[in-house]
């Protein structure tokens, strides 16, 4: 698999490789954004040149990350528009505050802060107790704590991490290797999300499971993550949140998931947990 990074980034280019992303065809681009269809041949082909306003306005069509927006813009000749802050930052004292509450109003369930990577930014108490009971803490520390970081991906799928402990891991496997690739296919500011799909498939078993389908096996309209440990056993469904109109790459970026108790087992299992 190659990334998009190793194409030719032109402004043209990326428009096109956003719109097929949407499944969006030329006429459809046009009409959804009030442009001609010619003048988005154009653009495409490179024989016309947009304006700034053009390019946010093609780009807020097609619901472009502000990373690739602001990757857009530059090859268009414009500076950047969007920052990419740091979470710490004074002025974001208020998504902060946000934060916390949502971790700590979720007493009775896991809640997990991501980055695009999937690296772990923060977790509340319940998801701590519960990875630290799946997983040694120190053998965490040794093995997975990367630059500073836990990849979730990495834990979830590595044999040394919680594969031994998750039931239908094949199953949810399957998904989420899925997941990654169409991220970092999406992706063109960075080859991160490409450089971890790949270290993915060195795992074993990944590979086979990439073209694996399990949906003819699914009991339930969402799919569950189930770990088993010395006899107690949890059932899980996620939601992912993120924060609404953002105008912070970071902030855009941040992924909010909780992991709900899918029946009454799991919820008494947590508080012994404590």
């Amino acid at each position: 698999m190659q990334s998009n990074s190793n194409q030719e980034t032109t402004f043209g280019n990326l428009l096109k490789h956003w719109r097929k992303q949407r499944n969006f065809s030329q006429l459809d681009l046009a009409l959804a954004s009030d442009v001609s269809q010619r003048h988005i041949s154009f653009l495409e082909s490179g024989r016309a040149n947009p304006s700034q306003e053009m390019i946010l306005q093609l780009a807020s069509v097609l619901d472009i990350p502000l990373r690739e927006q602001n990757i857009m813009l530059t090859t268009a000749g414009f500076a950047p528009i969007y920052s990419e802050s740091d979470l710490s930052s004074p002025e974001f004292e208020p998504i902060r505050k946000a934060l916390d509450f949502i971790l700590l109003s979720q007493t009775h369930s896991p809640v997990l802060v991501m980055d695009r990577y999937w690296n772990l930014i923060q977790s509340n108490r319940v998801a701590q107790q519960l990875m630290f009971w799946l997983i040694n803490s120190e053998d965490l520390q040794n093995r997975f704590y990367i630059d500073g970081e836990i990849n979730l991906m990495r834990l979830m799928l590595h044999p040394q991490g919680l594969k031994p402990f998750v039931v239908n891991w094949q199953e949810i496997v399957s998904h989420l290797i899925k997941r990654v690739y169409r991220e970092a296919l999406a992706n063109d500011s960075s080859e991160k999300p490409m450089q971890l799909y790949q270290e993915l498939l060195t795992y074993p078993d990944v590979p086979q499971l990439w073209k694996h389908s399990h949906s003819h096996t699914w009991q339930l309209p969402l799919l569950t993550v189930k770990f088993a440990k010395n006899g107690l056993n949890f059932n899980f469904f996620s939601t992912i949140a993120t924060l609404g109109t953002p105008h912070d790459i970071m902030l855009q970026e941040l992924r909010i998931e909780t992991l709900f108790p899918a029946d009454e087992v799991t919820q008494k299992n947590l508080t012994k947990l404590n």
